[in-house]
């Protein structure tokens, strides 16, 4: 049986893989019937689609997820959090899509006012004091801290290949960086990525890396193809090369996995600590691991690496931008809670909803607090100090319209990129421009912080071709590269 994930956040690239199915007949078992007689009986109904159940190791991986959980909180003398917001709008507990409820008034923190009160009024102290003040609390209550010395990572070319894509011939290879398990055997861990620059560039090209759901050849085929050139074509065009890194491979996505992956390997198989890092986080590492690569592949001008994600991984592209200054240029779509999106906004996902068994692995144990005996307003932190941290590098920040991305809360991603701009003035750079949310589809690209909304569901596909615009101000491609 064909198994699809879909969460309560609209429509996502399985969401719509499912809708297609359903919407195509594909799993209808309804038979033809011929013409009715006069007394011909009513034709029965057609079959439900159907449904899916989990399997045992699913199970048993939701059961680990649960005790973990519930560690966690012993953990932090928590006994209950609250709930968070439920995608039904016939729930009681449904998420809130109303504008006019969504201001809290609670004030966010200040990206450029230390803690001890003083004002950040030069570069020097912003990089000196203020931003490991930020860095700090993120690492502590937020996403965790990634542990000292870190098993090494030896990367091997599986396979190298020709190809041709969009019209243009390309060389893609297929790597994996093997984790060195020394420390604990039982524990393997091998980083996928993929990479493909223009097979004739005059030289070094810059990258767009993509964080990527690892689909099942099955699904893949099935899927609709995308209407217009896709990202890669778009890419090529312009002489740059794109790779793919797939961040289940090197840290499972669910609580079960946290004595899994890197995570578990960097524990030696044991639970974490409160302030441990979450698997946002582990991806994030493993997004700068790729990036090690290609400082060593002459094929790639590491200097021009972009790096990009969708729904959660748009989160760890988000966290990976600010904690690894080499990434040149990103572009972070529909990240949401935990991601651009401002927590104290209330609209669409809320901190319950990540703090919950379900997605409460993506960040340090200490996150859970601040859905039990602490409130989103105790957070010292907030997403605009994220984006920040990107600062002076561009950052294009997307998302889908409410009807259909609503979960992501679009506009709290837009106030969180507003307060970020005074960081990047004071950098030297451009902010978004206004204060004022854009209409839809209208993109806002002429500074260093970007956002277009466009007019679709949970993809970042219609939004691609606005920041392969604005990136194209940053990266460079060799003279003579491009494919046009």
């Amino acid at each position: 049986m064909l198994s699809v994930r879909v969460d309560a956040r609209g429509v996502g690239r399985a969401a719509a893989m499912l809708l297609f199915l359903l919407s195509a007949g594909c799993w209808s078992t309804a038979q033809s019937l011929p013409a009715p007689a006069q007394t011909a009986p009513a034709p029965p109904a057609a079959a439900a689609p159907p449904r899916w159940t989990p399997t045992p190791e699913q199970l048993a991986q939701q059961a680990a997820s649960e005790r973990d959980h519930q560690r966690t909180m012993q953990l932090l003398g928590i006994k209950e959090l609250r709930r968070g917001a439920d995608g039904d709008l016939k729930s009681p507990f449904a998420a809130n899509y109303d504008e006019s409820k969504a201001e809290t008034g609670l004030k966010l923190p200040d990206p450029l006012r230390l803690q001890d009160g003083h004002t950040v009024r030069t570069p020097e102290l912003w990089w000196s004091q203020r931003r490991p003040e930020i860095v700090e609390l993120f690492d502590r209550e937020v996403y965790g801290r990634i542990p000292a010395n870190l098993p090494k990572v030896r990367w091997e070319v599986v396979s190298t290949s020709a190809e041709t894509v969009g019209g243009v011939p390309v060389v893609t290879k297929q790597l994996l960086g093997h984790v060195d398990n020394a420390a604990a055997p039982q524990i393997s861990v091998a980083i996928q990525l993929s990479l493909s620059v223009p097979a004739h560039a005059p030289g070094p090209v810059p990258v767009v890396m993509e964080l990527n759901f690892l689909w099942p050849a099955n699904m893949l085929a099935m899927m609709p193809p995308e209407a217009g050139p896709s990202w890669k074509q778009q890419a090529l065009a312009r002489g740059w090369g794109y790779a793919e890194l797939i961040p289940t491979s090197y840290q499972p996505d669910n609580g079960a996995g946290l004595t899994e992956g890197i995570i578990g390997l960097a524990n030696h198989g044991q639970p974490r600590k409160l302030d441990d890092w979450g698997t946002l986080r582990a991806w994030s590492w493993g997004a700068s691991r790729a990036l090690d690569y290609f400082e060593t592949d002459p094929a790639v001008d590491a200097h021009q690496v972009g790096i990009e994600g969708h729904s959660r991984y748009g989160k760890a592209a988000l966290v990976t931008m600010a904690s690894d200054p080499r990434f040149a240029i990103a572009y972070i779509s529909s990240s949401g809670e935990a991601g651009a999106k401002l927590f104290r906004h209330e609209f669409g996902e809320q901190v319950g909803n990540v703090a919950g068994t379900g997605e409460y692995h993506w960040m340090a144990g200490n996150f859970l607090k601040y859905d039990g005996p602490l409130s989103v307003g105790d957070l010292p932190v907030d997403a605009h100090e994220l984006i920040a941290l990107c600062a002076p590098r561009p950052v294009f920040i997307g998302a889908g319209a409410t009807d259909g991305d609503g979960w992501t809360d679009a506009r709290g991603m837009f106030m969180a990129a507003v307060a970020a701009g005074p960081v990047y003035r004071l950098l030297g750079k451009k902010d978004l421009g206004t204060a004022e949310f854009p209409p839809i589809e209208t993109g806002l690209i002429g500074g260093d912080l970007a956002f277009r909304q466009h007019s679709g569901g949970h993809t970042p596909t219609p939004n691609w071709p606005t920041f392969i615009e604005f990136a194209a101000r940053y990266l460079k491609a060799p003279a003579a590269s491009k494919a046009h």
